[in-house]
C-alpha cells in the first residue's frame, strides 16, 4: 500500500474482514490513511480488494514481530479480533481458544515497539469485557502508558433499528488525552460522551424504562433499510438480481431463495423473531443466518396479517433479509458491493462477522479528536 503523504494519521487495520472498520474511519471524517490491513480469510480479502482496490496482508498475524510493526510507524491500531472465544454460543475458552492467540500476540508486542501507536481501538462481543483476554489487554495498556475508556453500545442508540450490542475499548497513550477525561477507566453504556464534552452526563446503564422506550421510538422503521419492499409475489427476477448483486446463473434466479420454507416455519415458528415494515428493532444477524432460522437474526413478514401472532406465521410469507439489506442495517455505504463469485451463504457469513459503521464511526471520531 502507498505511503502516507505525511499529512494524516497512519493507521493499521487488524482483522479487516470486508472493510467495516475502514468504512467507519472514512465516515468518521478524520484525516487518516490505512497503511496496511491484515486478514487471514481469503474470501473476506476478495471483498475488501473489490471495494478498496487493495488486498490485505494474508499471512498469520502471529508471525508478525515488533520490527515488522515498527516499519509502519502507525499512529493508530484498529482491531476487531475473532469473537468466538467469548460468545454465548461458543465454548467460551477465552485465552485457551486458538482464535485468541493472534490478538494476545499483538498485545504482547506493544512493550517491545520502538514506535508504539498513540491510539488503539478494539471491538468485540459483549462478554469480552469479563474475559481473561480483556484483563490482559487492560494490564498491557496500563503498563505501556495508555489511558482507556470502554463502551458497550448498540446501533439502536444511533437511530438504527438493529439490536447488536458490542464492546469497544478506546485507548490513548500519554501525553494524549480524551476530550472528556471524566470517563477514563470507566465502562460506559451511553453514546452521549461522544457528543457532549461535559462530565455531567448520566450513564444510560441506569436509565429508566421510559428513557429506553424513547430511544426505541427514535429508531427508523425497518422499511427504510429494505431493498425489496413489495409484499407477495410481485417482484420479478430482474429486481432481485439488481438489488442483491446476484447474477441469474450464480444463484437461484427468483425471490424464492429468500422465502422461509413452510416446513421450517412449522417446526421453528415459536422461536423465530419476526419483524414488520414498521418495526423499530430487529435482532442481530449472525454468520449462520440463512443456514439456520433459530437465533441467527430476524425474519421479515411480507404479508401483513390481521393479527400479529405466532399462529398466523404461515400467512405472513416470512423471508430472510437480503445481503444488501443486512449491509444497510450495518450502515455500509450504497457503493459497497460483493464480487459476483461470492456465494449467498458466504455473503451472510461475512456480514455476520462485520460491525456497525453507525456505531464505530462516531467512536473513531471521538478517539481521534484531541482536546482543545
Amino acid at each position: 500500500m502507498a505511503e502516507s503523504d505525511g499529512g494524516g494519521r497512519r493507521v493499521l487495520e487488524f482483522y479487516s474482514g470486508i472493510g467495516g472498520m475502514r468504512y467507519s474511519l472514512m465516515k468518521a471524517g478524520v484525516n487518516a490513511e490505512v497503511m496496511e490491513a491484515f486478514e487471514i480469510n481469503d474470501i473476506a480479502n476478495d471483498v475488501y480488494q473489490f471495494n478498496f482496490r487493495h488486498r490485505p496482508y494474508q499471512g498469520n498475524i502471529q508471525c508478525l514481530t515488533a520490527t515488522d510493526l515498527d516499519k509502519y510507524a502507525a499512529d493508530a491500531w484498529l482491531l476487531s479480533p475473532p469473537c468466538q472465544p467469548y460468545t454465548r454460543q461458543g465454548l467460551q475458552k477465552d485465552t485457551g481458544d486458538a482464535r485468541a492467540f493472534s490478538f494476545l500476540q499483538i498485545l504482547e508486542l506493544i512493550p517491545f515497539l520502538l514506535q508504539p501507536p498513540s491510539m488503539l481501538f478494539v471491538e468485540n462481543v459483549v462478554g469480552f469485557e469479563t474475559s481473561d483476554t480483556h484483563a490482559k489487554l487492560i494490564e498491557i495498556l496500563g503498563k505501556t502508558n495508555f489511558i482507556t475508556q470502554e463502551f458497550i453500545l448498540s446501533p439502536l442508540q444511533f437511530g438504527i433499528p438493529y439490536s447488536r450490542p458490542r464492546y469497544f475499548c478506546l485507548a490513548k497513550r500519554k501525553p494524549s488525552s480524551f476530550v472528556n477525561e471524566f470517563w477514563n477507566s470507566q465502562l460506559i453504556q451511553s453514546p452521549r460522551p461522544l457528543f457532549e464534552p461535559f462530565d455531567t452526563v448520566a450513564n444510560d446503564g441506569d436509565s429508566s424504562q421510559e428513557d429506553r422506550l424513547k430511544l426505541f421510538q427514535s429508531c427508523q422503521p425497518v422499511e427504510n433499510f429494505l431493498e425489496l419492499k413489495n409484499t407477495g409475489n410481485d417482484i420479478d427476477v430482474e429486481s432481485i438480481t439488481s438489488m442483491t448483486g446476484l447474477s441469474n446463473d450464480l444463484e437461484c434466479d427468483s425471490l424464492d431463495q429468500y422465502y422461509v420454507p413452510s416446513s421450517l416455519v412449522e417446526r421453528w415458528g415459536s422461536a423465530m423473531d419476526v419483524v414488520y415494515l414498521d418495526s423499530k428493532r430487529c435482532c442481530c444477524f449472525t454468520k449462520s443466518y440463512y443456514r439456520y432460522v433459530k437465533g441467527t437474526g430476524s425474519l421479515l413478514a411480507t404479508v401483513e396479517p390481521e393479527k400479529r401472532d405466532k399462529a398466523s406465521l404461515k400467512e405472513q410469507r416470512l423471508r430472510y433479509f437480503t445481503p444488501r439489506e443486512v449491509a444497510n442495517l450495518h450502515s455500509f455505504p450504497e457503493d459497497f458491493e460483493f464480487p459476483e463469485h461470492i456465494s449467498l451463504r458466504q455473503r451472510y457469513a461475512l456480514l455476520g462477522n462485520s460491525l456497525s459503521i453507525a456505531v464505530v464511526a462516531p467512536l473513531l471520531n471521538y478517539l481521534f479528536t484531541e482536546p482543545v
